[in-house]
């Protein structure tokens, strides 16, 4: 078993004839987690927040640092933009029940979320991997920046 499972990174890496770009932004799945390659930042599980920052843009300023997660801000010419990472994957299930009360998009990767527009994030998921999350009850289509 476990030979078969360090043989799926290279299994994975080895696609013959795709688009590249489409190929490393895919995700894939692993024993019931969503993994997608970060294609420009190869940003892996548990990155620091400065390192999620880089590829978007920003020098992030920490405004949270505690024993459950860290959390930057990041102001652009673009966008305004959260930054949270968690050093376990228990701390971000606690923290995106806690956001799902209020609704939303985020993205969502291997212990990281950014929280930003949801025009933003798409272009942060090229960027950067994971999966873009609708997180709560609530209708896309009533959200007015989705306009």
């Amino acid at each position: 078993m476990a030979g078969s499972l360090a043989l799926l990174p290279l299994t994975a890496a080895c696609t013959a004839g795709e688009d590249d770009d489409a190929a490393r932004s895919r995700p894939v799945r692993t024993a019931g987690a969503v993994v997608t390659a970060a294609p420009d930042a190869g940003v892996v599980a548990p990155a620091k927040v400065e390192v999620i920052a880089g590829p978007t843009g920003c020098k992030a300023r920490i405004r949270v640092e505690a024993a459950e997660l860290r959390q930057g801000v990041c102001h652009t010419e673009k966008s305004d933009y959260v930054i949270t990472t968690f050093p376990e994957a228990r701390f971000q299930q606690v923290w995106l029940e806690s956001a799902a009360m209020y609704g939303g998009r985020y993205l969502v990767g291997s212990r990281w979320v950014v929280s930003a527009e949801p025009k933003t994030l798409e272009t942060f998921r090229l960027r950067l991997g994971g999966t873009i999350e609708q997180l709560g009850g609530g209708d896309p289509a009533a959200d007015p920046s989705a306009s």
